[in-house]
Parts: C-alpha cells; sequence; structure tokens
C-alpha cells in the first residue's frame, strides 16, 4: 500500500473516500478474518465480526490520530470486536465466555471452513483454557505469525509483558497436552 499518510487522507475525502476504503477492503480483508476466526472460532460469526470492523474503520476514520499504524488500529478493533462478541454471545446464551468457547470448539469438527484435524481440536481445546489475554498473544504470534512489535502496539501492551504471555501460556499448553 502506498504512503501511509497519503492513504488515510484519500480515506478521510470525500471524493476519494469509497475508492480507497475499497482499496483497504481488498488489502485486509483476508488477514483480518483469519484474526477474527482465530479468536470467535465460528466462519460465519468471523465474516458478521468482520463486517462490523469494516463499518467500524470507515465510521471512525476521521478520528484516527495516526498514534499507530493504521493496521495495528484496524487490528484493534478487531481484536475488540471479536472480544465483544463472544461477551454478548454468551450473556445471550446465559453462559461463561469460557462454555462458549468450549461450545465453538465442538463445533468445529462438522465446520466445513475448518481445515484442521484432531490435532488442531485439542489445540484450540488446550488454548481455551488460558487466560484472554494469553490466548490472543498465543494466537497472533503462533497462527498469524505476527512480531511481538505489532501484537505490541494491537494489544496495548510492552513487547516483555508479551513474551511472558507468550511463554506461559506456551508452557499451559504443554501441560495440558501432556495430560489430554
Amino acid at each position: 500500500m502506498q504512503d501511509e499518510k497519503n492513504f488515510i487522507a484519500r480515506l478521510i475525502q470525500t471524493k476519494t473516500q469509497n475508492e480507497a476504503f475499497k482499496e483497504l477492503v481488498q488489502c485486509y480483508q483476508k488477514p483480518l478474518y483469519y484474526h477474527i476466526r482465530n479468536i470467535v472460532l465460528n466462519h460465519d460469526d468471523a465474516d458478521d465480526v468482520l463486517q462490523n470492523t469494516f463499518i467500524k474503520v470507515f465510521s471512525n476514520i476521521g478520528n484516527f490520530k495516526g498514534e499507530s499504524k493504521l493496521y495495528s488500529w484496524m487490528y484493534r478493533i478487531a481484536t475488540n470486536e471479536s472480544l465483544t462478541f463472544i461477551e454478548q454471545r454468551a450473556k445471550k446464551q446465559g453462559i461463561s465466555n469460557i462454555e462458549l468457547q468450549q461450545k465453538a470448539i465442538l463445533n468445529l469438527e462438522s465446520d466445513v471452513y475448518f481445515e484442521g484435524n484432531e490435532i488442531q481440536i485439542k489445540l484450540q481445546k488446550a488454548i481455551a483454557t488460558l487466560p484472554e489475554k494469553q490466548q490472543l498473544v498465543f494466537k497472533m504470534k503462533y497462527f498469524e505469525e505476527m512480531k511481538y512489535e505489532n501484537i505490541s502496539e494491537i494489544l496495548d501492551t510492552s513487547v516483555g509483558g508479551l513474551k511472558a504471555n507468550y511463554h506461559h501460556a506456551v508452557k499451559k499448553i504443554e501441560e495440558y497436552l501432556k495430560n489430554n
């Protein structure tokens, strides 16, 4: 993508906004979908959250201060939208976020969009036992292969804290996989 400041200016200007937003969606639709999918686990839910994310990005681009990269800002919105979605869905069903995740993991086996095998399902079960922050850090580092610096911008956490979270997550997952 071209120089970010010029691109953001195009996103804000009424004349160029629609074309620039199409470019933005084209560039970020797939990576944001997979990021969201890693959090919500279900294809249809990920599509819904992705749509909400782009609506929020479009509606709030004028408020983007440029203190982080546009990429980081959009991923932060996607992450928050995903977590809010899980919270609302769990509340609506009268269960905890953890119980909702367990149900989603069970549904992965019949999900035609899920390409994993038995081991992947077991890994998802292990990840679901982690605290929310460790889950996010692990998924972003392990599945999306993000650099700690990018995760730091998205989650607004220090790199050192992220490394500690990832290390603890890996240890807990190893322990889970060994015992289950």
